[in-house]
């Protein structure tokens, strides 16, 4: 998952930019049925956010825009598992991305199944 957060630099500073930059955040989530309850498997800001992103792209993993859930996920230690607080936030997207992957199967014997990736849309025009 990911998110833009403003520099954390004051504008003051010296390294600053007169106009605050966004940088992502992405949040990696995997259900694995042995587990009472979905892991965050990677976290990360800036580079690794990117990375992170590019990696489930690369492996066909889907990628969705959850500003919102990301900052949530952020707080959850990595591979501990999410808090029950964030159960059916989870499991509505785990039951959209399933759908989503019955529709690919009947069609193209699509995407394999695997960790879920959040990312937010651009909030600026360019991004």
């Amino acid at each position: 998952m990911t998110s833009r957060h403003p520099n954390p630099l004051p504008a003051s500073h010296p390294a600053s930019p007169h106009v605050a930059e966004k940088r992502s955040t992405a949040v990696a989530v995997r259900y694995d049925t042995k587990d009472a309850a979905p892991r965050v498997v990677a976290k990360g800001y800036g580079n690794i956010a990117d990375m992170i992103i590019r990696t489930a792209k690369e492996h066909n993993l889907y990628v969705h825009e959850s500003p919102e859930l990301v900052n949530l996920l952020m707080q959850v230690d990595l591979d501990a598992q999410i808090p029950p607080q964030l159960y059916v936030a989870i499991a509505e997207l785990l039951a959209w991305i399933y759908a989503l992957e019955e529709r690919t199967i009947d069609t193209t014997m699509g995407p394999q199944t695997g960790p879920i990736l959040e990312t937010p849309a651009p909030t600026e025009a360019g991004e």
